[in-house]
C-alpha cells in the first residue's frame, strides 16, 4: 500500500496533471477525438491502483448507442474508461465533488439530479445529442450499486428519456447494449464474499475508506463484457425494453461469477 502511495504521489499525480492540460486544449479546441486523452488517463489509474481489466466481447461502435450497466465501485468507471471511449451518466453531486468533479467535466461526463424528476428530460436530450453523433454513453441503470453478487433492477426513465429524444432529433433507431462489470479475482485467486466488500462502494461508506481499502488488498482482476446490442426505436415500449437489457446483464453476471458457459458477446 505505501509503495502505490508513492507512486500515486511521484508518478501518477504528474502524469495526470499533464493530461488533464492535454485535454483542456483538446476541449477549448473542440477536437473530434477528445475521449482519447481520458482513456489515457483511466489506463493510468487503474495501473496505479492495481485493476487488471480484462474484456470480453466489444461495445458497439458507429451507430447510436446507451450501454446500460451494473455498478459496484467507483473503480468501475476507470475499468471502462481504460478500454471504451466513452461519457458517463452521473448523480449531480459528483460534479461537485473535488478535483473528481473536475476530472468528470473534462470527459464531458452528463449528470442527472434525482431528486427532480423534471432533470430527466434535460438528460435525455443531452444522452440523445452524443449517441445520435455516435458517440457511446455509459448509464448505471441501477440507480445505486451493489456488491457485485446480484443485479439491481433496473430503472427506465433515462432509457425512456432518450427515446423522446430521439424523436427530437429525428433518429428513427438506436441500440441499447447490455455490460456487465464484475471484479473476479484478487491478486491471482477468486474473490471471496467477505472480500467483494473491501471494493465495493455502498450504504454510507465514505470515499476515503473505500479508497484505502482499495489500496490495501492487491492486483483486481476486473470482468467487463458487452452483450450483443438490442435494436430499439421511439415506439417500443421503454420498461419492456429496459427490464430485457437488466436480465441479459444479470445473465452475463452470474455467468462470470460462477465460471459458467458465457452467453454470446458482442464481437463486432
Amino acid at each position: 500500500m505505501i509503495w502505490r502511495i508513492i507512486f500515486f504521489v511521484g508518478v501518477t499525480i504528474p502524469l495526470l496533471l499533464v493530461l488533464i492540460s492535454c485535454q483542456s486544449i483538446v476541449l477549448a479546441l473542440k477536437l473530434k477525438n477528445w475521449n482519447f486523452v481520458p482513456k489515457l488517463a483511466h489506463k493510468l489509474v487503474c495501473f496505479n491502483l492495481g485493476v487488471k481489466v480484462v474484456q470480453i466481447g466489444t461495445p458497439a461502435s458507429d451507430k447510436p448507442t446507451l450501454l446500460v450497466s451494473n455498478h459496484i465501485s467507483w473503480l468501475d468507471i476507470p475499468a471502462i474508461g481504460s478500454i471504451v471511449p466513452i461519457s458517463f451518466v452521473a448523480k449531480a453531486e459528483v460534479g461537485r465533488w473535488p478535483i473528481v468533479g473536475f476530472l468528470a467535466n473534462l470527459q464531458k461526463t452528463i449528470y442527472v439530479d434525482r431528486q427532480k424528476k423534471s432533470d430527466t428530460g434535460r438528460v435525455a436530450n443531452e444522452m440523445g445529442e452524443r449517441m445520435s453523433d455516435g458517440r457511446a454513453v455509459v448509464l448505471f441503470a441501477e440507480g445505486t450499486s451493489d456488491v457485485g453478487l446480484h443485479v439491481l433492477p433496473f430503472r427506465s426513465a433515462l432509457v425512456g428519456g432518450t427515446q423522446a429524444a430521439m424523436k427530437n432529433d429525428h433518429v428513427n433507431e438506436m441500440y441499447i447494449q447490455p455490460m456487465v462489470i464484475a471484479y473476479t479475482h484478487l491478486n491471482g485467486l477468486p474473490i471471496s464474499a467477505a472480500e467483494r466488500s473491501k471494493i465495493a462502494w455502498i450504504g454510507d461508506m465514505g470515499i476515503e475508506d473505500n479508497i484505502g481499502d482499495i489500496l490495501s488488498v492487491g492486483t483486481k482482476t476486473t470482468t467487463i463484457m458487452f452483450g450483443e446490442p438490442i435494436l430499439i426505436s421511439p415506439k417500443d415500449d421503454r420498461k419492456l425494453i429496459t427490464k430485457r437489457a437488466e436480465e441479459k446483464v444479470r445473465e452475463m453476471l452470474v455467468a462470470i461469477n460462477r465460471q459458467m458457459p458465457l452467453p454470446p458477446a458482442h464481437l463486432g
